[in-house]
């Protein structure tokens, strides 16, 4: 017993490394904007495909498409911050509202549309590597695993780095601590969120790829994925990047553990009852600042 939990601690923590880096653009969107956006897993998605038909089409490993998706990526966000999200804030009432069921529908069109260039078949995606396991004294890791927990690793520490270390970031910041303040100071609030959007759209495409080493996935699989980014979100606290990295990291814990103890479908009655537990204690999460 003691081998297998240690085992399988291990493999959830590799995983929640991929929620976490699924999760982070999503959760500093949310806390710059105040926008949820739904379609956010949508282009994680749409990211595992391209990963996909990068290597079944041309045999070039995801890992190495990953630098020609990310400036696409950005523009993608971009895009949609300026077109829809600011141009939807001059007329909603509500923007929240307004917001969420403008990124549902984007998110349904997106899933549509790759149902129809894709088919709805789940795809596996197998590199060179997905067979491939190292043995650490007792442990048994899977390389996919290792490299999933790499990307997730080297993206949450350049973003944070953004945030902390350059002038860019700090403006991120200083627009999500106070929006007025940070106008009065000179500011392009627009410029700024555009920023924003472009880099939370980026890291959907590193979360996307890293989930398909570790998942088989089918367009409908944004909204099962939607579900755990509102988990780590909450759980680490809205716009924090360390609480995103922390929160992956908890839940796949939490996963590993449980999934020794208590079947795999009870899963998610354990997570979301942990976080009604949290949230009554501490409703802000855990590294909200």
């Amino acid at each position: 017993m003691g081998y297998e939990l240690v085992q399988s601690l291990t493999s959830g923590l590799l995983i929640g490394s991929a929620l976490a880096v699924l999760s982070v653009g999503f959760s500093m969107a949310w806390g710059i904007t105040h926008v949820l956006n739904v379609a956010h897993c949508a282009f994680a998605v749409l990211a595992a495909y391209l990963g996909y038909w990068s290597l079944n089409r041309w045999g070039i490993d995801p890992l190495l498409a990953l630098p020609v998706m990310l400036p696409l990526f950005f523009l993608l966000g971009a895009a949609m911050h300026t077109l829809l999200i600011r141009a939807t804030a001059r007329r909603a009432h509500d923007l929240g509202l307004a917001t969420m069921v403008l990124t549902f529908g984007l998110g349904v069109v997106m899933e549509n549309g790759m149902q129809l260039a894709w088919t709805p078949d789940p795809r596996v995606l197998k590199t060179a590597y997905s067979s491939l396991t190292f043995t650490l004294g007792p442990l048994i890791v899977q390389a996919p695993h290792l490299v999933a927990f790499g990307l997730a690793g080297l993206t949450i520490g350049a973003l944070y780095l953004f945030a902390e270390r350059t002038f860019m970031g700090r403006a991120v910041r200083a627009v999500w601590q106070q929006p007025m303040g940070a106008a009065l100071s000179g500011i392009d609030l627009d410029r700024v969120t555009t920023i924003a959007y472009g880099l939370a759209v980026a890291t959907a495409a590193v979360g996307g790829v890293a989930m398909s080493l570790l998942y088989t996935f089918d367009p409908a699989s944004h909204l099962s994925w939607l579900v755990y980014v509102f988990l780590v979100v909450i759980l680490g606290g809205v716009g924090s990047i360390p609480g995103s990295a922390l929160a992956g990291l908890i839940i796949g814990l939490i996963i590993g553990a449980s999934s020794v103890f208590i079947p795999l479908a009870w899963n998610n009655l354990v997570l979301f009852g942990l976080l009604i537990v949290l949230l009554l204690l501490r409703p802000q999460g855990l590294l909200q600042r």
